[in-house]
């Protein structure tokens, strides 16, 4: 008596499935999967992607400049340090030829 029940319960559950399945993919749109689920995408959310990526470059690519040219005048304050040392040990005599 059990196993016609479930036999009928089973036979109506996957055409519940399908609607439940459809209500979800219909609720996103024509958008189609994100991209970081796993989807393609839309050409609009390719295109979007792109140009976030391309944005975060350009901003990585001003501050690794400017971390360059901090670089280079820490350099040229070393330098000049080390001149200033060389030159205050000279007049004392500190280097003997």
């Amino acid at each position: 008596m059990l196993r016609p029940t479930l036999t009928k319960a089973s036979a109506l559950r996957p055409l519940r499935a399908s609607f439940s399945t459809t209500a979800r993919v219909m609720a996103d749109g024509a958008t189609g999967a994100p991209p970081k689920t796993g989807g393609a995408g839309d050409s609009w959310q390719r295109r979007e992607k792109a140009n976030e990526d391309y944005a975060i470059r350009q901003r990585e690519k001003e501050k690794l400049l400017e971390l360059k040219a901090k670089l280079q005048e820490q350099r040229q304050h070393l330098d000049r340090l080390a001149e200033h040392i060389d030159d205050m040990t000279k007049d004392q005599d500190g280097e003997k030829k």
